[in-house]
């Protein structure tokens, strides 16, 4: 039986936040009656996260994602409630916790400027107590699943920001954690970069059944790797569950593009009473409710003399973006 290697319970967390008026005579004022009020960005939420899962988090700028990934990796204190993962308290920041996870920023970088990455590589692997040919070792398996050799040995400011973010995250996996934190890790990226970082994640995932904790605005990060999403809004769980299950609820109907043979049979299919999503000068997409797909496609083939057919899901990502700023997702 699979178990669980997080444990969230009841978790709040509320920051104390002052706040200036402007001008000298606001600084002053500030200086010596500072005014703070307290926010509650993270809310009483609760999850469990099982060993070897892709997770992702998913809310809008603000709702809350980063600061959960903190306080699962140690680095911000919970308010209220508790945290365990893999048997630890987070915050607590032991040793034997340290060397089983590990955290990467897509807008942060540990690697050092001016130096090429192996430097830092080494670096990383004496603080993790590694000796240097175990470390080596590491290093080569990790670059060949990340596809990067020579620019191991370029100062890392003359690398492309996919380069730099691949090196980073061997950095990260040089002590072979089994739990990851992954806040944005393909921002910045382009397609192809972020296919190849998406392709080595699954493959870490099934080589080391490492556990990965994952936030992105890149909904393809989301699709491509996890099956199950904690939509978060406002610091609470509006939904925690499939990541199919959602999309077919907020998804619940399809989109039929018909290609006709003249213009005019465009128009006659538009008055049936289809909801039209667009139309061109022989192509016209209706948008019908997955239970009346059989008889809508009965009604146009038998009424119709059209030239080509397609059915499609509305795009994953519009389907999603709703997510961002819709707040209750209960199935």
């Amino acid at each position: 039986m699979v178990q669980n290697i997080i444990e969230v319970r009841n978790l709040s967390k509320t920051f104390d936040i002052s706040s200036k008026k402007p001008g000298l005579k606001g600084t002053i004022q500030h200086f010596f009656k500072r005014e703070t009020k307290s926010s509650k960005v993270i809310k009483d939420i609760s999850f469990e996260i099982k060993e070897g899962e892709i997770v992702g988090f998913l809310g809008a700028n603000g709702a809350g994602k980063t600061t959960i990934l903190k306080m699962l990796c140690g680095l911000l204190y919970p308010s209220e409630g508790s945290i365990l993962v893999a048997g630890n308290l987070p915050f607590r920041r032991k040793d034997n916790f340290l060397k089983n996870i590990t955290l990467i920023m897509g807008q942060k970088q540990q690697l050092i400027w001016d130096l090429p990455p192996i430097e830092s590589f080494y670096l990383n692997a004496s603080i993790y107590d590694l000796d240097k040919f175990e470390a080596k070792k590491r290093i080569e398996k990790l670059s060949d699943m990340l596809e990067i050799d020579n620019e191991l040995y370029i100062p890392v400011r003359k690398l492309s920001l996919g380069q730099r973010m691949k090196s980073e995250l061997l950095a990260a996996l040089i002590h072979e954690p089994n739990i990851l934190f992954l806040d944005e890790p393909t921002l910045g990226l382009d397609i192809n970069a972020q296919r190849n970082l998406r392709k080595f994640l699954q493959r870490y995932n099934n080589e080391t059944n490492a556990t990965i904790c994952l936030t992105s605005h890149y909904m393809k990060d989301i699709t491509s790797l996890c099956k199950r999403v904690i939509c978060i809004h406002n610091g609470s769980i509006s939904y925690d569950g499939k990541l199919d299950q959602l999309l077919k609820k907020l998804s619940p109907v399809k989109e039929i593009l018909i290609v006709c043979h003249s213009e005019n049979d465009v128009i006659q299919i538009e008055k049936t009473g289809f909801s039209v999503k667009n139309k061109t000068k022989n192509e016209i997409t209706i948008i019908v409710k997955n239970d009346s797909i059989t008889s809508s496609l009965k009604t146009i083939l038998n009424n119709f003399d059209i030239e080509d057919l397609f059915i499609n899901e509305p795009p994953v990502d519009e389907i999603i973006g709703n997510i961002l700023v819709k707040k209750d997702y209960g199935i």
